[in-house]
């Protein structure tokens, strides 16, 4: 991807894991900078009234419940510095790189827009600490989603400013020196400054975005397993025909069966299907014949997700915001600041809460179809538990029960964030969105699906070894190898986490997509 152009490259999904992960560097464009130097003109008029200026909030006065506290001219300056240092409370493990990345993007996108009145300055500095890779150490609790995500995007700011921790190139040490290291000056705030680096839904934003960016992978993910577990277990392709699926016409349910039946009936068709064409079975469970209904109505949710945070990644989040009537320049134009709510976290709260139980039925449904293979009584002639020699051997039965308690455990995360409100600032901010706990939830179910994929990937390939001779399709066979490159069919008993976990990296990588992708499948 090219270089990002804040003002005019559009904040995608796309676009921040670039950043994120990629290092993809970041500019400001020429019309941004105008909005940023028009926006700025507006504080200046206050800061420069001094204490015969109207009371602004967040300019000259206090925050929170303090916001009828006039701050005086000479303490403007210190007051967001206090600002800055008072709201880093957070706790927690440090947010991983690629979150503290995309944290520090979208909050430059923000003052970006021009209605921060932030100067363009700090919008540089926040550019080039992405550029030389100095990320300021930020715990990930400690935010309730409004006014957006205080204490995080403070600690942001702390480091910014040359205090508190970053990392630099792997290490962990005092931001200043991570700034001196990496020749970037730390930025002196001006009037509002702290504040316009603080409110806003951006660690909300960041981490929602990266994991609903993967899910949808991750919806393929379960497609190409729920395929390989269709085949060992002597199912049908039938209840994805393209008729069935275009009477019911959702998107996710028709991309998921589009892909189902790419995988199932490609050229060459499949011999363990033809194996068992006539065996007079009428109709699979649910687990395998609604595949496309369940994995497309995920597809569905985290299209709608995509849709809120990719809105929001270009939206103005602070308050006050600045408003600049048309014509003058930076100094010689009138404005008005006016405050509001774009800070709460709501929209993005409701849309993670969504994907939540969106990615949530992936693993429930494969969980399910592990039971299938694994168990005599369902898996049409596998042996028990995918064990050649089970009651010597245990095979697959505890990885079954691994599997459930990821499941479980998701079902108890998957309570909606965004249904709760604990007010705070003395009941001045009376009710918050809880949107970065609905983000770290929806991390966390998403780690666990893509485990419960990986071990029925392994549980489907193993199954397809004991249909042995019979081939399948050639991207299932595709798949099929991948998975045998890294980890060899279990004859006898051995560990099975390393198994799991190689599995679990083929799916992070990409290994499995492309896999299928090298044989002409459109995954």
């Amino acid at each position: 991807m090219k270089a990002i152009v804040l003002g005019e490259t559009p904040l995608t999904l796309e676009a921040i894991a670039a950043v994120a992960r990629d290092r993809v560097p970041v500019h400001i464009g020429a019309a941004a900078r105008v909005a940023m130097d028009r926006a700025r003109g507006v504080i200046d008029r206050v800061v420069e009234g001094g204490d015969r200026a109207p009371a602004v909030y967040g300019v000259n006065t206090g925050f929170g419940a303090l916001a009828e506290v006039r701050i005086s001219a000479g303490e403007v300056v210190q007051l967001q510095k206090n600002l800055v240092r008072s709201h880093c409370a957070g706790v927690g493990d440090p947010l991983p790189r690629d979150a503290t990345r995309a944290m520090m993007l979208l909050r430059a996108g923000v003052l970006a827009t021009g209605r921060s009145g932030a100067r363009t300055v700090a919008c540089e500095r926040l550019c080039e600490l992405l550029a030389a890779g100095v990320h300021p150490v930020v715990p990930r609790r400690g935010s309730v989603g409004a006014s957006g995500d205080l204490a995080p995007l403070a600690h942001l700011a702390l480091g910014l400013i040359g205090e508190g921790d970053a990392e630099y190139e792997g290490v962990v040490m005092p931001a200043a020196e991570a700034l001196r290291r990496a020749g970037v000056a730390p930025l002196e705030l001006a009037a509002k400054e702290g504040l316009t680096l603080l409110n806003g839904t951006q660690l909300m934003t960041a981490v929602g975005g990266l994991t609903v960016l993967d899910a949808e992978d991750t919806c393929r993910i379960a497609d190409l397993a729920g395929a390989l577990s269709l085949e060992a277990l002597k199912g049908t392709a039938r209840a994805f025909d393209a008729r069935v699926v275009g009477a019911r016409p959702h998107p996710g349910q028709q991309a998921s069966a589009a892909l189902l039946r790419a995988l199932l009936t490609g050229p060459g068709g499949s011999a363990l299907a033809e194996s068992h064409r006539d065996c007079g079975k009428v109709q699979d469970p649910y687990s395998l014949r609604c595949m496309p209904q369940v994995h497309g109505a995920s597809r569905d949710v985290l299209d709608f997700a995509r849709t809120v945070l990719e809105r929001e990644a270009g939206a103005s989040t602070d308050n006050p915001l600045v408003f600049v009537d048309d014509g003058g320049d930076a100094h010689d134009h009138g404005g008005e600041m006016i405050s509001g709510g774009n800070f709460h976290g709501q929209p993005v709260a409701l849309a993670l809460d969504a994907a939540a139980m969106a990615i949530a039925e992936l693993a429930n449904i494969s969980e399910r179809r592990v039971e299938q293979l694994v168990n005599p009584h369902l898996s049409s002639g596998l042996p028990p538990f995918l064990a050649p020699s089970s009651g010597l051997n245990s095979g697959f039965m505890i990885a079954q029960v691994s599997a459930a308690a990821l499941v479980s455990e998701n079902k108890v995360l998957c309570h909606p964030a965004s249904v709760d409100s604990i007010p705070s600032s003395a009941g001045r901010e009376d009710h918050v969105s809880m949107g970065t706990t609905a983000a770290l939830k929806l991390e966390t179910i998403h780690d666990h699906v893509r485990n419960v994929l990986a071990i029925e990937l392994l549980c489907a390939a193993q199954g397809l070894d004991l249909r042995r001779p019979l081939t399948t399709t050639a991207p299932l066979e595709a798949l099929h190898a991948a998975i045998r490159a890294r980890v060899p069919a279990m004859m006898t008993d051995r560990p099975l986490a390393p198994d799991i976990a190689a599995v679990r990296a083929l799916i992070d990588d990409g290994s499995l997509l492309a896999a299928v992708r090298a044989t002409g499948v459109v995954a």
